[in-house]
Parts: C-alpha cells; structure tokens; sequence
C-alpha cells in the first residue's frame, strides 16, 4: 500500500512539473547569427504552427521541424538549441523551448521570431510550400 500512494505522489509530481512554467531565455538575431557562424552552432528548431510554418517558403539555416503535439526528436545535449516561431512575442517556441529546458536541453527562444530575422536580412533557406491544386475544367466558369 505505501508503494502505491509512493508510486501516486510520484506520477502525480511529475503530471505537475510538465505544467509548471519555465522561464525561457531569450537570443536576440545577432547573437544567433554569430553562434551560427562560429564552429559549433546551435541547433535550430522551427516551432512555427502548421499555417504559418506550411505557407512559408523560408526557414532558418538548418532548421529541424517540430510541430505543435509532435514528439520531440533526438537533439544534442551538448549543444545550445534556439527555438523559432513567427509570433513576434515567441509564444510557440516559448512553450517548445519551456519543454525542451523540463527534459534537460539548454533551450533559448529566437527573440521576435522569423519576422524579425528576415527584416533584418539574415540568411535562410528555402523549403518547400504546399502546392494547390489545379482547378478541374470549367470550374472557373461563372
């Protein structure tokens, strides 16, 4: 019986800590680009919500893809992991980089998102957008 309320307090106690908030720091663009440029960059992960991140055709230089529910993918420990969005107040890669910082990463936050990096004219990449279909025939006939 002690085992199991033990056993309860603990799956309880953990339930809890998923939900506690975590303070998230945060990387401005210029200090992300100059750890990308240095010998060993960051690892870079795009937390953008599935509109936003599907309707773009730009991401961050080696940027993973983690969606909102998704499991979160193998990363380094030993490595600094910045965590994007396009929410100029970070609210996606905020709570991504709060879960990755609960599992013992040394996550950070993109300060002002996708937005402000490509204002700022730092390189991306490219990926692929969805691509609409064509209309069947005669469907734009009024």
């Amino acid at each position: 019986m002690r085992r199991q309320l033990r056993d309860e307090v603990d799956t309880v106690r953990t339930a809890r800590s998923q939900y506690t908030p975590v303070p998230v720091p945060r990387i401005t663009k210029e200090d992300l680009k100059q750890q990308l440029d240095s010998g060993t960059p960051p690892v870079v992960v795009d937390a953008r919500l599935k509109y936003p991140y599907e309707h773009s055709t730009l991401k961050l230089p080696g940027a993973i893809r983690i969606g909102a529910g998704a499991t979160m993918p193998s990363l380094p420990r030993d490595r600094e992991i910045v965590v994007y969005d396009s929410d100029p107040h970070e609210l996606a890669s905020s709570d991504v980089a709060a879960a990755l910082i609960r599992q013992g990463y040394r996550a950070v936050a993109l300060a002002g998102g996708i937005a402000d990096w490509v204002a700022a004219n730092l390189p991306t990449e490219t990926k692929e957008a969805p691509k609409q279909a064509a209309p069947e025939p005669g469907a734009l006939k009024g």
